[in-house]
């Protein structure tokens, strides 16, 4: 029996884990994996319960999971108070050790009409950008007064060895083409980021590798994102412009996420926000999330033919022109009906 840990989270997370365990009951009969399921309040939920977003209830029972599925975390409502909900996600990342985030992107001629890129910019594209998670300036010292702020952004060799190597790994599994982007120009980070690069290369002789500054991949993932294969980078320019990605989809609400660390449980979760504005007005893009189980399946269990059973049922569904609003604010539907349409399709 394998352990799933659902982080229930804030917004829109709440209606998201419910349609994914919802799911896992649906594609049960592919499954040759048995699975617990326990849901925990995290982040804002956890706040008003607990008294912190990441509670020691939440991490001893992470450490027993065998995957973590997140909803969503934030809320407006905890702006002012000295611990937000979004240190409890950052926290979970390092206790769990979670220091590669992976983000992908294919598109499809069928899914290029939802891009605001056109057509022949977008089609084709098969990109993934790892992130490194647990270092960089998220995790670096900080001061704030009136009239002064720092943060501290540092990297040591273990960090960026570990990560680098993880992003080598997944471009010989793929088109073994390997992308680093930094500021090496500027940064002292990003100067020993390209040293340690270079130096493993030659480990890889298969993979073709190559440097880029941030701010010209920047301009790159949307005049030729089909160009790339493998990304990586430190973890600030990885949050930008792994939402920069999701935008060039058509949607936040499009993009799976997983978290991987050495081990443990990996998480999963939707690479958009909790989206207060929209909760529980069954208008939130469920695919981010329905695909996030699908990589859980198949990255965490082996499960390979329900976690593309899934994927192909999302996929002929909004090729058949079934979104949700954010996606055609005219023709798109709720998401109970979206969801309705991606069961009908889902072959089980």
């Amino acid at each position: 029996m394998k352990k799933i840990l659902c982080l229930v989270g804030d917004g829109v997370g709440v209606e998201l884990i419910d349609l994914s365990i919802e799911l896992l009951a649906k594609i049960k009969p592919l499954l040759n994996t048995k699975f617990e399921i326990e849901s925990i309040p995290f982040g804002g939920l956890a706040i008003d319960k607990y008294g912190h977003p990441f509670p020691p209830v939440v991490q001893i029972t992470a450490e027993k999971a065998d995957a973590i599925l997140l909803g969503a975390i934030g809320h407006p409502k905890y702006d002012a108070c000295t611990i937000r909900p979004e240190v409890g996600l950052l926290a979970i990342r390092k206790a769990l050790n979670l220091y590669a985030n992976i983000r992908g992107l294919t598109v499809t001629k069928e899914l290029a009409k939802y891009s605001p890129l056109k057509p022949e910019i977008i089609t084709g594209t098969d990109i993934v950008i790892v992130r490194e998670l647990i270092g960089g300036a998220y995790f670096g010292k900080k001061e704030l007064d009136e009239n002064y702020a720092v943060d501290e952004m540092a990297y040591d060799r273990a960090l960026i060895v570990q990560i680098v190597k993880y992003a080598f790994e997944l471009a010989q599994s793929r088109h073994k083409k390997l992308l680093s982007v930094d500021k090496a120009n500027v940064l002292a980070t990003s100067k020993l980021w390209r040293k340690i690069v270079e130096e493993i290369a030659p480990q890889y002789p298969d993979i073709e590798v190559k440097h880029m500054y941030v701010d010209a991949f920047a301009m790159e993932l949307i005049s030729n994102p089909k160009a790339y294969d493998v990304v990586v980078m430190e973890n600030l320019f990885g949050d930008i412009l792994s939402d920069e990605l999701a935008a060039i989809a058509g949607s936040l609400g499009l993009l799976p996420s997983g978290s991987f660390g050495v081990g443990g449980a990996a998480l999963y979760e939707p690479a958009h926000g909790s989206a207060p504005d929209i909760a529980g007005k069954d208008l939130v893009n469920p695919v981010a999330m329905l695909l996030s189980v699908a990589m859980m399946l198949r990255q965490s269990f082996g499960e390979e033919v329900a976690a593309t059973a899934i994927e192909q049922a999302i996929s002929k569904t909004m090729a058949a022109g079934i979104v949700t609003k954010d996606l055609d604010k005219n023709e798109g539907v709720a998401t109970s009906i979206f969801v309705t349409e991606i069961y009908k399709r889902l072959e089980v």
